[in-house]
């Protein structure tokens, strides 16, 4: 193993955050610098959960343990414990879960290391869950939680992590690297990285599937088209079918691998019966692949709210003089014409109103119903 492998693991494949893998690599190395619960912060796309297993690896394997550190990055380490939802919350029985393997002492590494990466999804009774295993941690066992922003968490939570905020790459940056990863062209490049507003798993994604870019302009014409309730009710029904349809195909093949995968360790053959004995089991995972699609349906949206939101933002900025830094470029005669027919009160009512949503969306509310009303106020400039 050369000495330029062992430098770069864990860190090779955080991109950007010189700055925090300087304070983590020093925490790592350095028990008076290390707390005993961590918080990172960004946006989707910065890179959090990349940073938290590459801090997770330095802080379980010795200096140089290759083997040990490409466990963990692999999530296979048995001192490394995580949790993700694919559901739209963390359950408290996963959260209790969690709590219960942190008070184990670390059987092979330096520590035990519990990572979170959907901190902010968790409702109050299970934030206070998490709450006593950060009052009283064991010593050898370091929580590493991942949210978009320190407001998403309890104060409670907030007043017992250090709290490491992750910068926002350029546009530039994220479109260079996109090149690096994909060899797309450069202009192409731009374009998805401005369009996803420097978020680079979606950066990628419209890069390398024009599919995804064309679904994108569509949506925001529609909107664009909006005049009264009929087009609200027309567009919204329009755009939940496209992000169902999206979610479909990001999870239909995940979701029967995964039916055949248990089947097999069942003993089911291909295209058998399920006996009843087993059929709860096959229930469970039909119920967890449910939730999931819930989630995916709804990032969805919440992506097309993000999407909206830049649209309106490039039409303040027009109201306000601003001709740079436009994010929707290809948009910019509709932008124009917007800035001019409304009123800057008009576009802050919009954009409050994609806010109510996305809170509303958030509290369980029907998708159609939600993004209904707010075309409603896109149309008429009047909150609903």
């Amino acid at each position: 193993m050369t000495s330029t492998t062992v430098d770069m693991l864990p860190w090779g494949e955080v991109w950007g955050q010189d700055e925090a893998v300087a304070q983590l690599r020093a925490a790592a190395s350095d028990p008076s610098q290390l707390a005993h619960a961590w918080l990172i912060t960004g946006p989707p796309g910065s890179g959090r959960s990349t940073l938290a297993y590459a801090f997770a690896a330095a802080l379980i394997a010795e200096p140089g343990d290759e083997k040990a550190m490409r466990q963990v990055m692999a999530r296979t380490h048995p001192d490394l414990a995580a949790l993700r939802t694919e559901g739209v919350i963390i359950s408290i029985k996963d959260a209790r879960s969690l709590v219960e393997r942190s008070y184990f002492s670390p059987s092979l590494g330096r520590y035990r290391v519990m990572v979170m990466e959907d901190a902010d999804r968790m409702v109050e009774r299970t934030s206070n869950v998490l709450l006593k295993a950060l009052e009283e941690p064991p010593e050898q066992t370091v929580w590493i939680l991942c949210a978009p922003s320190d407001a998403d968490l309890l104060p409670t939570i907030r007043s017992r992590v250090r709290i490491l905020r992750l910068r926002e790459p350029d546009v530039a940056d994220v479109a260079r690297l996109i090149v690096q990863r994909t060899g797309v062209d450069e202009a192409i490049a731009e374009q998805s990285a401005r369009l996803a507003q420097r978020h680079i798993g979606m950066a990628q994604r419209l890069a390398t599937d024009a599919a995804s870019r064309e679904r994108r302009d569509r949506t925001l014409r529609g909107v664009l088209r909006v005049r009264g309730v009929g087009d609200a009710v027309e567009v919204a029904a329009s755009i939940v079918q496209s992000a169902t349809d999206d979610a479909k195909a990001l999870t239909a093949t995940r979701d029967e691998g995964e039916r055949e995968a248990l089947l097999r360790t069942l003993g089911v053959a291909p295209g058998g019966a399920v006996p009843p004995a087993v059929r709860s089991q096959v229930s469970a995972l039909e119920d967890e692949q449910k939730r999931r699609a819930t989630r995916s349906l709804r990032d969805g949206i919440d992506r097309v709210l993000t999407d909206l939101e830049s649209l309106y933002r490039d039409t303040l900025m027009r109201q306000f003089g601003r001709d740079t830094d436009l994010i929707n470029r290809e948009l910019t005669p509709e932008i124009d014409a917007m800035a001019a027919a409304w009123t800057p009160q008009h576009t802050l009512t919009v954009l409050d109103a994609i806010a109510l949503t996305r809170t509303n969306l958030q509290g369980n509310a029907a998708p159609a119903l939600a993004l209904e009303s707010m075309l409603i106020t896109v149309a008429t400039g009047r909150p609903q």
